[in-house]
């Protein structure tokens, strides 16, 4: 359904995407993982085909560059900024995008529908919870019923309920065939989505993976926000990564996902590495599906290794 061939993307002399590769089967998920700056949105801006890179870009066989309109047909897509007017409501949102779109009559409910709107329509938007307008979003980007679904951290500004609800809304999707495309930073969202991850780190494709590739475990997953006192974050991340771990940075700290019953490994490569680890921080604390329990709230446990 999708295939790229050897993307580049540069701003300047800087390579935000260099030499991408990757296609995605229909009704499949793929989600790309990395530390910020890594090229995910650059990516899935090159996918869209609303910014100029070199390569090849195909969707359902039309080239994006040469006629981006038409591809972009074939996607609905979900930013990570969402902007839409406070005072109105839902049904006139939905009814101002579905003309933008020329939807068939009765898309606008439908979408509401599918993403569990449905009854909310005469709601403001300024009312609604941050999971909802996530979904609102999501039902304008399924209004014309596209086949593939591309979104840009799709929860990242949402609470444990919010993260939930929206994760929920696209295992729907997915399962009634929707093709997903998504970047994330979250284990628990690549996991509950994810068949296959495509781990960015400045710009190049380091593994084409799988969620179970990347936490061999059935148990818990938990990310761990490590504070290293000043030192070469990168080098640290580049050291777990050749340990097996799925790392990523986020601005505030080196993120490293592990099982439970190995959360103190990362600090014992880092160790014997002569890298202190000043403090950590338990982010989040995940299970499997196939575990029964889904996506907890964050925690806040603390700790320090010397």
């Amino acid at each position: 359904m999708i295939n790229a061939e050897r993307v580049v993307k540069k701003f300047g002399r800087v390579a935000a995407v260099d030499g991408v590769s990757f296609s995605i089967e229909p009704g499949s998920a793929l989600a790309l993982w990395g530390s910020n700056g890594a090229g995910k949105t650059t990516l899935i801006r090159s996918l869209l085909g609303v910014i100029r890179f070199r390569g090849k870009i195909t969707v359902d066989g039309i080239d994006v560059r040469r006629r981006g309109k038409l591809a972009r047909s074939r996607i609905g897509y979900v930013p990570q900024e969402l902007a839409f007017h406070d005072d109105a409501r839902l049904a006139s949102s939905m009814a101002f995008f579905a003309s933008l779109r020329r939807a068939e009559p009765g898309a606008a409910s439908a979408a509401l529908e599918k993403v569990g709107l449905a009854g909310h329509e005469r709601k403001r938007v300024r009312d609604l919870s941050g999971g909802m307008k996530q979904r609102l979003a999501l039902a304008i980007a399924l209004l014309a019923d596209p086949p593939i679904i591309v979104l840009d951290e799709p929860t990242s500004n949402l609470d444990a309920a919010g993260r939930g609800d929206v994760v929920e809304t696209l295992r729907k999707l997915k399962a009634s065939g929707k093709t997903l495309i998504f970047a994330s930073h979250r284990p628990d969202e690549v996991i509950s989505l994810g068949d296959r991850v495509l781990v960015l780190e400045k710009g190049r494709l380091v593994s084409d993976t799988s969620p179970a590739e990347l936490w061999p475990t059935e148990k818990a997953v938990q990310t761990l926000r490590l504070d290293l006192g000043g030192a070469d974050e990168e080098a640290a991340a580049e050291i777990l990564r050749g340990a097996g771990h799925a790392v990523h940075l986020n601005g505030r700290g080196l993120c490293v996902s592990v099982s439970r019953e190995r959360r103190g490994v990362p600090l014992s490569v880092l160790a014997s590495r002569s890298i202190e680890v000043r403090n950590f921080e338990i982010l989040d604390d995940v299970r499997r599906e196939a575990d029964g329990s889904g996506p907890k709230q964050a925690l806040t446990a603390h700790g320090s290794v010397r």
